[in-house]
């Protein structure tokens, strides 16, 4: 533990070497000051403060000396511990930002189904409290490395003045460090669990709150509750354990110059009595002594938060090296207008799960409107992702113009395509924010024309502040249908050439869909469009209708022509329009 915690710090020095010598020369200079302190104190109480008790009288002069004196190294140690505070919480704070910003980069470069397998409370626990652990010991590193300079030059100065002494400290600093070397093996295990429920934490947490709706409304209030209680419960548990060994630590590290001072007193008196050690340097080594515990305490603050670093840093780095990553092209596509799009011999199935796609192809013309139609479970979505590239087949080619959808610059593919999903997700930002999303060439024409394509526009005009009307988080203040034409316009705010539609019309009355879906094939979309539908009116309106039956395509063509020649076809859709309408009478 103690050589993976040393690895962390030296790459955190090697991020921030600067700040890491700001800090350290401050350190030191702080330390040598220490030590310069006492000598002073020594001197003063040996050569001026004994003589004026037999003299009975001082010099003005050597007063003002000594003030002068004391008053400078005060100076130069608050000037000291000013660039050791500096350089080390820079050092820190940068360090929690990079690291901050690495790990949200690389969660936005991560696929979907990388983010599926990660509770969204533990990749929110490695964005902060694990990157936040993995620094702890930055703060007092500066300072230890410091008190390490301080201790090298004690020894020096110990053996300098009296060697018997000096053996003193030759004893008592080991001590320190083996303690010090015990407190970390105990420690580690305890600090290890102790991020790891963090997580656990944050994840229920998480879930909860993100879930509220559902709790309420099935009466699982006490449910989610105790299961919150009992994670909480466990942490405070593994914290207690944390600070029962750090409260039997700190007696231990606080004892032992102590009892190296009363060491160097009762020493001190037998050598004074013999000749060999004067009154100045009894007092400089004892007061050395009584002012090395705070500093020497610095050691025991790394080490002590070396093992929490390191969990909260293998946990970061396991999101730095995730793997999974979508690989793009340098081609930038020519043309303008609706883009064809073609799956020809695609498979696809998510980790070692059975195959969820199996030789599907087809086209979706430049232009046209294409309805995917398929029992739960038949690849509808998957085909969805597939078409804008939230992930790749694992054989077979998704194609775009001609052009393999990989071949392409991430750049020119998020400007052809864009995928709304079954679930509307609205920012908590104005209607403006959630429509341009900051875009380039998405000003506010550009968002009203893409409302009105969205059938948007009435609802969103009538509203308090129209677009700078704030919708609250995740949208709460529209409805479901509002927040899908929401949605659907923010896609179509930035053109696409292909706009794939899954399920995104679904809380929207069927009137207002076949106007949306109508509109979309108009000249003012400029897009082919592939849509997962389930109405019997929307599926109408496509130019065509791909069918789809455990991962496979069953037959394409026309709704009409599908009715009449595809008895499977023909009972899905039937069921999916009694369904519909059995919602619409009931009370």
């Amino acid at each position: 533990m103690l050589g993976r915690g040393l690895r962390v710090l030296g790459r955190a020095i090697r991020t921030e070497p600067r700040l890491f010598v700001i800090g350290t020369v401050g350190s030191s200079l702080f330390g040598l000051l220490v030590i310069a302190n006492a000598y002073v104190v020594g001197a003063v109480i040996g050569h001026v403060v004994v003589p004026a008790f037999t003299e009975r009288r001082a010099g003005t002069a050597v007063l003002a000396t000594i003030a002068a004196v004391f008053l400078g190294i005060a100076v130069l140690r608050v000037a000291a511990i000013f660039g050791r505070r500096l350089g080390a919480g820079f050092m820190q704070f940068r360090l929690q930002a990079r690291y901050r910003r690495a790990v949200t980069r690389r969660y936005l470069s991560l696929p979907p189904a990388w983010h599926q397998r990660h509770a969204t409370g533990t990749l929110l626990s490695n964005a902060n409290s694990d990157v936040e652990a993995a620094f702890v010991p930055i703060a007092p590193l500066p300072f230890a490395v410091g008190t390490i300079v301080m201790i090298f030059a004690a020894m020096v100065s110990l053996f300098v003045t009296d060697w018997v002494l000096a053996l003193v400290g030759v004893a008592l600093f080991p001590a320190l460090f083996g303690l010090n070397l015990v407190y970390s093996r105990r420690m580690s295990p305890r600090q290890i669990r102790a991020q790891r429920l963090r997580a656990k934490v944050s994840a229920v947490a998480h879930e909860s709150f993100d879930g509220a709706l559902v709790v309420k409304t099935m009466g699982r209030e006490a449910d989610e509750a105790r299961r919150f209680r009992e994670q909480v419960t466990e942490l405070r548990d593994a914290l207690i354990s944390v600070g029962r060994l750090r409260g039997l630590f700190d007696p231990l590290m606080d004892s032992l110059p102590s009892v190296g001072t009363l060491a160097v007193l009762l020493l001190g008196a037998w050598r004074l009595q013999t000749g060999a050690l004067s009154v100045a340097e009894l007092v400089s080594v004892a007061f050395l002594f009584t002012v090395l515990a705070f500093p020497v305490r610095a050691i025991g603050w790394v080490v002590a938060e070396l093992p929490r670093s390191v969990a909260g840093w293998e946990r970061v780095q396991a999101v730095l090296a995730a793997d999974g990553d979508l690989a793009y092209g340098p081609v930038e596509p020519v043309g303008h207008g609706p883009a064809a799009l073609t799956f020809d011999q695609v498979h696809f199935a998510y980790g070692e799960d059975a195959e969820v796609l199996h030789d599907v192809s087809f086209t979706v013309p430049a232009g046209r409107t294409v309805a995917l139609v398929g029992a739960t479970g038949s690849g509808k979505s998957t085909i969805a992702s597939l078409a804008v590239r939230l992930v790749d087949p694992d054989s077979g080619t998704v194609r775009l113009d001609g052009t393999p959808l990989p071949d392409l610059s991430e750049r020119a593919l998020a400007a052809a395509t864009a995928l709304v999903p079954q679930v509307p997700f609205v920012f908590d930002d104005t209607v403006r924010g959630n429509v341009t999303l900051d875009r380039e060439g998405v000003d506010e024409a550009a968002a009203w024309a893409a409302l009105r394509l969205a059938e948007a526009d009435g609802f969103v005009a009538n509203l308090p502040e129209a677009l700078e009307t704030a919708v609250g988080e995740r949208g709460t203040s529209l409805s479901g249908g509002q927040r899908q034409r929401l949605t659907l316009a923010r896609a179509l705010a930035g053109r696409p050439r292909l706009l794939v539609l899954d399920d995104a019309t679904s809380a929207v009355d069927p009137r207002v869909e076949a106007a949306i879906l109508a509109s979309l094939r108009g000249a003012d979309a400029g897009a082919s469009i592939l849509v997962v539908a389930y109405r019997r009116a929307t599926i109408a309106l496509a130019d065509e209708v791909v069918y789809l039956e455990d991962g496979k395509v069953v037959a394409t063509g026309t709704h009409a022509l599908l009715m009449e020649n595809e008895p499977g076809y023909r009972a899905l859709v039937t069921a999916y329009e009694k369904t519909h309408a059995a919602e619409v009478v009931q009370p």
